[in-house]
C-alpha cells in the first residue's frame, strides 16, 4: 500500500497533462491483471464485459483527485473525514469524477459509465475495509474492483455520501444499495439516515428525499451487469453464512433482491421524523409529505384495488408530470428531451408494491402524517393557493393524498379493526378530505393537452417502455391523433407492435373516422398511407386473428367491409379481385393453397360480400375448381357472419351470397352440378372445419324454395338430400331445428302435385316429371332422419306434430299417407281405398278403408299397383297379401285382364323408380304364373322348334307392354295424355325394354341342357327379333313426334342382333340369317318414318 501511495504522489504533478491525453478504446484493458475476473463459487473465472474498471487513464485521474484531497485533509486521513470538512476537501474528487465522466476512452461514449464505476469502487472500498472482509491476498484474486480500489486511500461513508450528493446521484445510490445483502442494505441505509440527520443542511434534506423517492420508484430486474456484479460479490463475501448465495457457474442477472419494504421504508420515515425541522421551503414540505403519503398508500391497499392503473389514467398522469416539468424552470428535468421526461415520468407513476407492515408501525406512520399535515398545512395550502408557484411537488402531493384517502375509506369498511386503528384511519381520512377541499382546483385537474398526450404515447411506444403494448391500444383508438403526420410515422415505424387483431380493429375504426373522402391531396395521401400500413399489419396476422378482424369489420361496417369506410380501401379493388382470382384459378393446387388463402384474406377484409360472390361464381363456372375454392372459404369462418335485424339474427352473409347464386346465376345443368358439389365441400371439407351446417343450408337454401313454381326446385331437392346425408357431430339433432313436420308436408304437397302433372299445361311446369323420384327419395330420408332423433323430442310435442301432419296430409293424395307411415307409427293406420280390401288380405290393425269416390267397383287392382309403386318394402308386402284363387281359371283370367287395364292407368304416372318396381311386380307375377299373358304369333311366320322357357318372361313382358300400348293408343285413350305425357311413357317403355335387353344378355346358361347349348344363338335371335318388332309396333302407334326414344332403342336391338350373328358359327347359319334378314327387311319397309326406315335398311344391309 505504501508503494502504491508513493507512486501516486509522484504522478500528481503530471496529472493535468495526462488527463488531456486521448487514449485508444482498448487501452483501458491493457493492464488488466488476473484478478480482474470474478471467481464465482464452484466454477472457473467468469469474464464480465463491464468496461475498464482496472488500472487505466480514468482510474489514474480518480486516483489523482483523491491524492489532492488527502493533501487538503492532512493531517487528518480521509477515513476520518466529517461533513464539515467536505467543503474544503471535496473539490478535487468532484473535479476528477466530472472529468472521467466526460472521457472519450470508451467506445461508444458512455458519459455516466464512470460515475457508476467510481461509486462501485468507493463503496466496495468502504465495505471491505473492516477486519471481517476478505484478506488482500484473497481480494486480488476474487475482486474485479481490487486493482483500482487499492489505489484509493482509505475513506469513510462521508466521502461516498457527499460525492453522490454533489453529483446528484440519488438513483445510482439506490441502485447499488438495493443489490446488497438484506442486512448490509439495512445497515448502509441506517448509516445514510444517521449521516443526513446530523448537522442537517437543505442539500441533505433534498438528497434524502430524492433517495427515498428513488426507492419508491425502483423496479427490480433493470440492473446492468456492473450493478449485478457488485451485488454478487457483496452477497458472496458480506452475507451471513445462512444467507450465502449458491450462485450458478454462469453469472445470471436474476439474483434475488432484498425485501426492502418491511425494513427500509420505516427507516426512511424515522429519518423524516428526525429531519422535519430542517425541511424548509413549502415545495420541499410537499415533497416530504408526498413521500410519506406514498408509503402509506402502498401499505394501506384499497380493497380489490387493480394491480395497475387503468392505461388511460396512466397516460394522463405521465402527460401531466411531463407538462409540469416543462413549465417549472427550476426542475431538474426541465431542460431534458421529451424521451427522458417520459421515461422518468413513467417511473414516477409506477410505484412499487411493498409487503404489508404490521398495524403498530402503520398506526405510528399515520399519526406522524396527521401531525405533519396539521403542522405544515398553512404553509402548504398557501403554496397550493398560488397558481404561479404550483409545480410537480404540489401535484404529486395532491395525487398521493387522493389515492390514500380512497384507500383509507376502503380500509375503514373492513371488519376486525381494533379501536385504535379505526380511530387512526378515521381521523386521518377526515383530515385528508378537509385538506383536499381547501386545495386549489387548478392543481387537481389534468395538466396536459391532447397533442402532448399523443406525443407521450408515441415516445412510450417507440422506446418500448413499460406498458407500451397497452399504449398501442390507446394510440390505435384515439381518433383525434390519427390526422397528424407524426401519428402515421409512428405507426409505420412501429407497425410490428400493432400486428394484433384487437389493435388492427381499433386502427381500422380510427381510420374510418378520417372520413370517406379526402378534401385535399395531402389528406388523400395521408389516408392512403394509413390504409396501407393497417393492411400491412393485418396481413402479418395469423389466420385465426385475420378471421377475428374480418368478423369485427363485418360487425362494424357490414357486408361491404372496409370499402365503405375510406376511399383508399375501395380504389382498385375490382382489378385486385380479378387479378387475385385469376392467379388462384391458375394455381389451384395444394402448393398454392396458402398463397391463395393469404390473397383471399386481404380481399375478404376489403369487401367480404364481393369476395364471396366472386368465389361462388367461379366455383360454378370453372369446372373442377369448386373443391379448392370451398377449402379456401372454409379457412374463413368469419364470413359466416349474420347481421342483426332487430332482436333476431338474419341470414349469414355466406348463405345470402349462395342464395343469390342459386336464384340468379345457374343456367345449365353443369353449373347446377358444380354448385351442388361446391355446397357439399362447404359442409364437408377435407382437412378443415365446415363453413356451413346442414341445418342452416336446409333452412336457407331449401325451405324457402320448396314450391312447385321455383325454377331450380330439382336442385333444391338435391341440396336437401345432400344435407340429410351430412353428419353433424356438433348438432346431431339438427333436423329438428328445421321445422321437420312442415318440411315433410311440403314434400308431400310436391308429391301430390305429380298426380295432376299431365292434366296441367306444360308451361306451368317448373320441373320435370323425373323430379318425382327425387321428392320421394328426400321424403323417405327426411322421415328416417326425424325418426332417428325422435327421442330428443318430448313425447307430447311429437304426438301433436304427428296429429298435425296427419290432418294436413288428409287433403293430399291417399298414397302420400303410405309414404308417411313411418312417421305416423302406431298413431294412425294406413288409409287406403276400400276396394283394395277386395284383392288383398290386409290386417285390420294396420290398415283401414277410406272413402274415395274415384275408386269405384273394380278399382282394387289399380289401388294395389299404386301401393306397389310407393316403396320396395310395401311392394313386397303387397305381393304377399295379394289374394288370387289359382284353382279358378275364370278368376285368373279376369285378374290378368284387370291387371292390364290397371297397368295402363298407372303407367303414365310412374316415375322411373316406380316403373322399375312395377316391372319387378310383373316379373314376379309371371314367374309365379299368376299373371296370364298369351304370346301371339303375329310376328312369327313359322313355328320354331326351340326351347324358349329361359326367355318366357322376356317374351311375355314385351308382349304385355305391346298390349298395354294398344290400349293406350286406341281411339278411346288417344286424347287422354298430352304430348309431354306421351314422351314420358315412351321413355318408360325404353327403360323397361333396355333393362329387359340387358337381362336377355345375362340369362344364365344353367337354363339349358348341356346338349342344347349349341342352339342358344337361335333362341336369342328369336327374342331380339320379337323385341325389335314389338318396339317398332309401339313406335308406330305413338303420336307423331313422341316415339324417337323407341327408334333409338330399335337400332340398339339391331346392334345386339348383329353382334350375335357375327358370333354365330353354326352350320345352318347362312340360311337362317338370310331368312331372318328377309323377315326384318319386310318389317322395316312398313315403317312410316322415312328417315328411320332408311337407317334401318342401311343397318340391315350390313348383316
Amino acid at each position: 500500500m505504501a508503494q502504491a501511495g508513493s507512486g501516486a504522489h509522484e504522478a500528481g504533478p503530471g496529472w493535468q497533462q495526462q488527463r488531456r491525453r486521448r487514449r485508444s478504446p482498448q487501452l483501458g484493458h491493457a493492464a488488466c491483471p488476473p484478478g480482474a475476473a470474478l471467481h464465482l463459487p464452484g466454477g472457473s473465472p467468469a469474464a464480465m464485459d463491464i468496461g475498464p474498471v482496472t488500472i487505466c487513464g480514468e482510474a489514474t485521474v480518480l486516483h489523482g483527485g483523491f491524492l489532492l484531497a488527502s493533501r487538503l485533509c492532512h493531517p487528518k486521513p480521509l477515513s476520518e473525514l466529517t461533513k464539515s470538512d467536505w467543503c474544503r476537501v471535496g473539490k478535487p474528487i468532484i473535479d476528477a469524477l466530472r472529468e472521467i465522466c466526460t472521457s472519450y476512452s470508451a467506445y461508444p461514449p458512455q458519459p455516466n459509465a464512470w460515475k457508476k464505476k467510481a461509486a462501485v469502487i468507493l463503496w466496495s472500498k468502504i465495505l471491505f475495509s473492516d477486519a471481517s472482509s476478505p484478506s488482500v491476498n484473497q481480494r486480488w484474486k476474487d475482486d474485479v474492483f481490487f486493482s483500482v480500489s487499492v489505489m484509493i486511500p482509505e475513506i469513510n461513508h462521508t466521502v461516498l455520501f457527499e460525492l453522490l450528493k454533489a453529483v446528484n446521484a440519488s438513483r445510482l445510490f439506490v441502485q447499488l444499495l438495493l443489490v446488497l445483502p438484506a442486512d448490509v442494505c439495512q445497515r448502509e441505509l441506517e448509516i445514510f439516515v444517521k449521516y443526513v440527520t446530523h448537522e442537517t443542511t437543505p442539500e441533505d434534506v433534498s438528497f434524502f428525499l430524492d433517495v427515498w423517492w428513488e426507492i419508491l420508484k425502483h423496479k427490480d430486474g433493470q440492473e446492468d451487469r456492473l450493478t449485478m456484479l457488485f451485488g454478487a460479490f457483496s452477497y458472496e463475501h458480506l452475507s451471513d453464512s445462512d444467507e450465502t448465495l449458491h450462485l450458478p457457474k454462469r453469472f445470471k442477472s436474476d439474483m434475488p433482491h432484498s425485501p426492502m419494504a418491511a425494513n427500509l421504508l420505516p427507516t426512511l420515515v424515522e429519518g423524516l421524523k428526525m429531519t422535519k425541522e430542517s425541511v424548509g421551503p413549502a415545495k420541499m414540505k410537499c415533497y416530504a409529505l408526498a413521500n410519506l403519503v406514498d408509503v402509506l398508500s402502498v401499505l394501506v391497499p384499497a380493497e380489490a384495488e387493480p394491480a395497475f392503473l387503468p392505461v388511460h389514467v396512466y397516460l394522463d398522469k405521465i402527460s401531466s408530470v411531463v407538462t409540469l416539468w416543462s413549465r417549472d424552470g427550476e426542475n431538474r428535468y426541465n431542460k431534458r428531451g421529451l424521451d427522458e421526461k417520459v421515461k422518468e415520468a413513467e417511473r414516477s407513476v409506477s410505484l412499487l408494491n411493498v409487503a404489508k407492515l404490521c398495524d403498530d408501525p402503520l398506526l405510528d406512520h399515520m399519526d406522524f402524517l396527521r401531525s405533519l399535515l396539521e403542522e405544515w398545512s398553512a404553509e402548504v395550502q398557501h403554496l397550493l393557493s398560488n397558481p404561479q408557484e404550483t409545480g410537480y411537488e404540489s401535484y404529486r402531493l395532491l395525487e398521493s393524498l387522493s389515492s390514500l384517502g380512497k384507500n383509507l375509506t376502503s380500509r375503514a369498511k373492513l371488519e376486525g379493526l381494533d379501536r385504535e386503528m379505526t380511530r387512526g384511519v378515521s381521523e386521518l381520512g377526515d383530515l385528508i378530505t378537509d385538506f383536499l377541499k381547501k386545495a386549489g382546483p387548478q392543481v387537481k385537474g389534468r395538466n396536459s393537452d391532447s397533442s402532448l398526450m399523443a406525443s407521450v404515447a408515441m415516445v412510450i411506444i417507440e422506446k418500448k417502455m413499460d406498458r407500451h403494448m397497452e399504449m398501442c391500444s390507446i394510440f390505435a383508438s384515439e381518433k383525434n391523433w390519427a390526422s397528424s403526420t407524426d401519428w402515421v410515422a409512428c405507426l409505420v415505424k412501429n407497425k410490428e407492435l400493432f400486428q394484433r387483431s384487437d389493435l388492427v380493429l381499433k386502427l381500422l375504426e380510427t381510420a374510418a373516422s378520417l372520413g370517406p373522402a379526402a378534401d385535399s391531396a395531402e389528406s388523400q395521401e395521408h389516408q392512403t398511407k394509413v390504409a396501407r400500413v393497417i393492411l400491412d399489419c393485418y396481413m402479418e396476422l395469423s389466420l385465426p386473428d385475420k378471421n377475428t378482424v374480418i368478423s369485427g369489420v363485418l360487425s362494424r361496417w357490414g357486408s361491404r367491409g372496409l370499402s365503405g369506410t375510406l376511399k383508399p380501401f375501395e380504389e382498385g379493388f375490382p382489378e385486385e379481385l380479378n387479378i387475385a382470382f385469376n392467379q388462384i384459378i391458375l394455381s389451384a393446387s395444394g402448393e398454392g393453397f396458402k398463397k391463395a388463402v393469404a390473397s383471399v384474406s386481404r380481399l375478404a377484409v376489403l369487401n367480404p360480400e364481393a369476395t364471396i360472390k366472386k368465389i361462388c361464381n367461379l366455383a360454378v363456372a370453372n369446372l373442377g375448381t369448386h373443391q379448392f375454392l370451398a377449402e379456401i372459404l372454409c379457412s374463413f369462418p368469419a364470413l359466416n357472419f349474420r347481421e342483426l335485424h332487430g332482436q333476431e339474427e338474419g341470414v349469414s352473409l355466406m348463405l345470402a351470397c349462395l342464395k343469390e347464386t342459386l336464384v340468379d346465376k345457374l343456367s345449365s345443368a353443369k353449373e347446377k352440378e358444380q354448385f351442388l358439389e361446391f355446397l357439399v365441400c362447404l359442409m364437408q371439407p377435407s382437412g378443415a372445419s365446415p363453413l356451413l351446417a346442414p341445418s342452416e343450408v336446409t333452412r336457407n337454401l331449401v325451405v324457402p324454395f320448396l314450391r312447385s313454381d321455383f325454377a331450380h326446385l330439382e336442385l333444391c331437392l338435391q341440396i336437401l338430400g345432400t344435407a340429410l346425408k351430412v353428419s353433424s357431430p356438433s348438432d346431431p339433432h339438427w333436423i329438428h331445428t328445421c321445422h321437420p313436420f312442415p318440411l315433410i308436408f311440403c314434400l308431400g304437397k310436391l308429391l301430390h302435385a305429380f298426380t295432376r302433372y299431365w292434366h296441367e299445361p306444360p308451361d306451368r311446369h317448373a320441373f320435370s316429371f323425373e323430379t318425382k323420384d327425387l321428392v320421394t327419395s328426400n321424403l323417405a330420408q327426411l322421415c328416417d332422419a326425424v325418426l332417428v332423433h325422435k327421442d330428443s323430442v318430448p313425447s307430447e310435442l311429437w304426438t301433436q306434430s304427428v296429429a298435425w301432419l296427419h290432418k294436413k296430409a288428409d287433403a293430399l293424395d291417399w298414397t302420400i299417407g303410405l309414404h308417411l307411415k313411418k312417421v305416423y307409427g302406431g298413431h294412425f293406420k294406413n288409409e287406403v281405398p276400400a276396394t283394395l280390401f277386395e284383392v288383398c288380405k290386409l290386417p285390420e290393425d294396420e290398415w283401414t278403408s277410406r272413402s274415395l269416390p274415384a275408386y269405384g267397383a273394380g278399382s282394387g287392382l289399380l289401388a294395389w299397383l299404386e301401393c306397389c309403386c310407393v316403396s320396395t318394402a310395401l311392394r313386397e308386402q303387397m305381393l304377399v297379401l295379394l289374394m288370387i284363387n289359382m284353382d279358378n281359371p275364370d278368376e285368373v283370367n279376369l285378374f290378368s285382364k284387370g291387371f292390364l287395364l290397371a297397368l295402363v292407368q298407372v303407367f303414365p304416372w310412374c316415375s322411373q323408380s316406380e316403373w322399375r318396381r312395377l316391372v319387378h311386380v310383373i316379373k314376379s307375377l309371371l314367374e309365379r304364373e299368376i299373371l296370364y299373358v298369351p304370346y301371339s304369333l303375329e310376328y312369327v311366320h313359322h313355328l320354331p322348334l326351340l326351347n324358349f322357357q329361359p326367355f318366357a318372361y322376356h317374351l311375355q313382358f314385351s308382349v304385355l307392354l305391346l298390349r298395354g300400348f294398344q290400349f293406350l293408343c286406341s281411339s278411346s285413350g288417344a286424347t287422354w295424355l298430352s304430348v309431354e305425357a306421351w314422351k314420358h311413357v315412351a321413355r318408360l317403355y325404353c327403360l323397361g325394354l333396355s333393362d329387359l335387353l340387358g337381362s336377355v344378355k345375362g340369362t344364365p346358361c344353367c337354363h339349358w341342357h348341356p346338349m342344347e347349348e349349341k342352339s342358344v344363338t337361335q333362341e336369342l335371335s328369336f327374342v331380339y327379333i320379337q323385341m325389335f318388332c314389338h318396339t317398332l309396333h309401339v313406335a308406330a302407334m305413338l303420336p307423331e313426334g313422341t316415339g324417337e326414344p323407341l327408334l333409338v332403342l330399335s337400332l340398339e336391338i339391331l346392334s345386339q342382333y348383329k353382334n350375335l350373328c357375327d358370333a354365330d358359327e353354326s352350320l345352318g347359319r347362312a340360311l337362317r340369317k338370310a331368312n331372318e334378314k328377309h323377315f326384318l327387311e319386310s318389317i322395316a319397309e312398313n315403317v312410316s318414318n322415312k328417315e328411320l326406315r332408311t337407317l334401318l335398311q342401311q343397318k340391315l344391309s350390313k348383316l
